[in-house]
């Protein structure tokens, strides 16, 4: 079986972003999809390790920033290479905080959705949250970061925490 052909899905590139008491937190992610339109529900899948994770568990809520192609590597690394328990990620980053009180990421960001937490299903290392739309909105024409243009264009690289990280085997 070749799992390659699972990276012929597509996928996008997003901050999701959570809070825990005060500590404001967000991780790169690419695995967002709606799930419905009425009422409008947005998926993520967050790996049970990430501090964000256990974030989202403790608020009930989540934001989503659609990333631009213009995004840094190092702005996307900040957000998927480094711990927010040990590392304050918003630090010199621009975001205003949403209705649920989640930081939404406005530097790089197209658009945004913020959500609450309706269901949710454990998935062996992830937690798929299903999430009710609350606000969303555009904030530039900019075209959207897909996974292949950040892996092709940007030779970027993947976390072992993503949701189809793939180990490669020795030959």
């Amino acid at each position: 079986m070749n799992l390659e052909a699972l990276h012929k899905i597509s996928y996008g590139m997003y901050i999701v972003t959570a809070k825990k008491g005060d500590k404001l937190n967000g991780q790169m992610a690419n695995s967002v999809f709606q799930v419905t339109a009425e009422p409008p529900q947005i998926g993520i899948s967050i790996n049970l390790d990430n501090f964000t994770h256990s974030c989202i568990d403790e608020s009930n809520s989540f934001g989503i920033s659609v990333l631009s192609q213009q995004t840094p590597l190092r702005f996307i690394g900040d957000f998927g290479f480094k711990c927010g328990e040990d590392y304050d990620k918003l630090e010199d980053v621009k975001y205003k905080l949403g209705k649920t009180g989640v930081p939404i990421i406005l530097d790089y960001s197209v658009a945004y959705i913020e959500a609450e937490v309706v269901d949710r299903m454990e998935l062996g290392t992830h937690t798929l949250f299903i999430g009710e739309v609350i606000d969303a909105d555009i904030l530039s024409d900019d075209k959207v970061m897909t996974y292949e243009y950040y892996h092709d264009v940007k030779r970027g690289t993947l976390s072992k925490k993503a949701s189809h990280y793939i180990e490669k085997e020795d030959k």
